[in-house]
């Protein structure tokens, strides 16, 4: 299938990291307030998943979130995923489906980790799902800024450059 087609067969919409998404499950079970942690305001479902495709014309710029996110790879091209730990430590991960060449077909971000991502063929896209729990709200969703993100891990300053937009 081409790109257009998918986005219309699953219902992608833009998404403000780049990209194109669609939520496909949202828990009815909410989880109250008292029992998250402060970086929380407000209940949350449970979990949360969705469709995420990244193309080879884009790029998912970094971001970070409250909660742990499970990458899985379904189709297209394998991604190359940077982490930034709250500690400065950058980290590579190509999610994928070539299992002999060291590619996962699932990982984990760990909460609170900034994270921007890559479709490594040209020409091409990457169709994954991402699951968080307590479920995502976009109150736990930071875009990052690069000069405040260089500023934090100026080791760094390169990549966060070519994985921001603005």
């Amino acid at each position: 299938m081409e790109i257009q087609q998918i986005i219309e067969k699953l219902g992608l919409e833009p998404h403000p990291e780049g990209g194109f998404f669609k939520e496909v499950y949202r828990s009815t079970g909410e989880i109250d307030q008292g029992s998250l942690s402060e970086d929380f305001i407000g209940k949350r479902n449970y979990s949360t998943s969705i469709y995420f495709m990244l193309t080879s014309d884009t790029f998912s710029a970094f971001h970070r979130i409250h909660q742990d996110e499970i990458w899985h790879f379904y189709k297209g091209s394998p991604i190359r995923l940077h982490c930034l730990s709250p500690d400065g430590i950058h980290e590579e991960f190509i999610i994928g489906s070539d299992l002999e060449n060291g590619q996962v077909p699932q990982l984990i971000v760990p909460a609170g980790y900034w994270f921007a991502a890559e479709v490594l063929e040209e020409n091409t896209f990457a169709l994954v799902g991402c699951t968080v729990s307590p479920g995502f709200d976009f109150r736990d969703f930071e875009l990052a800024e690069r000069e405040k993100l260089a500023e934090a891990y100026p080791d760094h300053k390169t990549l966060i450059e070519q994985f921001t937009r603005e």
